[in-house]
């Protein structure tokens, strides 16, 4: 994580956590209906501590669940990020898990019978900013999650950059391809014919799933992705037991060819479960934090840019994402 923004969201969290120390966060039981998928829904809102003292309205955390999971994996995380609240590590936000059907990618499926993403971006987000005391605005509405939720969470990010100011998305459960037709049975080996074609139609459309693939998104949709200023954070272990490292740096690839800045990492001994994930959500949320709002200045930094700068006027290119290329062109 960039070192001044890592110091600022520090200092506003501490400053947080010690106005707060005496309330505890709370885990609120919700539910939602709608047409536009099985419900009723139920979710977990993680309120922060002090969330009814607050007069700020608070960054809003879509926290979504992996597959064959449910709101409950919020529940069993409540104490780590209740501990990281009590450290001042995090800032307060509202984290919001729904339950979804088990293995539905958080897609709109193909013959219509089921929009989880019209449903989550639609009446849902609705619903939680008339409900819970949340920011309204792009920057402070924050997505991520884990394996199936991770890919979800790409796609809604990728297709929504105007909602969502930042995705930070762990071990995402996507291929290294940009085409349905370069599917291998390496890909998807837990995936079964039949779960592919209820969602992206039966035989899968192609043209349906190419639209729905977050590295085709990002090749496709690479200069509005530059333009909307989203924040990408993305993770896989070396040793996942799904391979998905292969699609985590596939994708990475995908945004450095593209122009669009993220951070990347590859967890060195990491799988897909077990003891590595609290850490790894930790830093996912290190960063989701460290994107709503902007860093102070860093004298350092200005210091050692205003040198360099004078040496960048004589040059004849820019660097890879453009960021001193008014120095170059004068």
């Amino acid at each position: 994580m960039n070192s001044a923004r890592h110091l600022f969201a520090t200092a506003a969290c501490l400053l947080f956590a010690a106005s707060a120390s005496a309330q505890s966060a709370r885990l609120v039981d919700a539910s939602l209906d709608s047409d536009l998928v099985p419900g009723p829904v139920e979710y977990y809102a993680l309120l922060p501590p002090g969330y009814d003292d607050l007069d700020e309205p608070l960054p809003l955390v879509l926290h979504l669940h992996g597959g064959g999971g449910s709101r409950d994996q919020l529940q069993g995380q409540q104490p780590q990020f209740a501990a990281m609240w009590e450290a001042g590590t995090l800032p307060p936000m509202v984290i919001v898990t729904p339950s979804v059907t088990p293995r539905c990618f958080y897609m709109d499926y193909q013959d219509g019978s089921q929009k989880w993403e019209s449903f989550l971006i639609g009446p849902f987000l609705a619903h939680l900013r008339e409900t819970y005391n949340l920011r309204k605005d792009q920057r402070g509405t924050l997505v991520t999650g884990v394996s199936m939720g991770g890919m979800g969470s790409l796609r809604l990010a990728f297709k929504h950059p105007d909602i969502f100011g930042a995705v930070a998305a762990l071990e995402p459960a996507i291929a290294p391809i940009h085409d349905w037709n370069d599917m291998r049975p390496k890909h998807r080996f837990w995936r079964a014919d039949d779960l592919m074609e209820s969602i992206y139609g039966k035989p899968v459309d192609r043209e349906y799933w190419n639209a729905n693939n977050p590295a085709t998104i990002a090749r496709q949709q690479g200069a509005a992705l530059r333009e909307s200023g989203l924040r990408i954070f993305l993770e896989a272990g070396d040793e996942d037991m799904l391979w998905l490292y292969e699609g985590t740096e596939f994708l990475h690839q995908v945004l450095w060819d593209q122009r669009i800045r993220h951070e990347y990492r590859l967890y060195y001994g990491a799988d897909h479960v077990g003891r590595t994930l609290r850490p790894r959500t930790e830093q996912a949320y290190l960063f989701l934090a460290g994107t709503v709002a902007d860093p102070g200045p860093d004298p350092a930094v200005e210091a050692a840019r205003g040198r360099l700068d004078q040496l960048k006027r004589g040059l004849e290119e820019a660097d890879h994402y453009e960021i001193d290329k008014k120095l170059i062109d004068g």
